[in-house]
């Protein structure tokens, strides 16, 4: 992976340039870690989960 940089006036750098993959493959690390820190929590809180499938049913129910 190559970096690019934005840099300003006094060449402090302000920004960095991505290809649409690299930003896009980030994007889905960064949901995954979110996921797995819901996941540390509930359990820790533990809180009463349900079956996915359970879930999308009652959703679609109270539509």
């Amino acid at each position: 992976m190559e970096t690019q940089y934005v840099t300003d006036k006094k060449g402090k750098k302000v920004a960095v340039i991505l290809s649409i993959e690299e930003y896009q493959k980030m994007l889905e690390e960064l949901e995954a870690v979110d996921d797995i820190k819901l996941y540390d929590e509930a359990k820790k809180n533990q809180e009463e989960s349900i079956v996915a499938e359970e879930a999308f049913k009652s959703i679609e129910k109270n539509r």
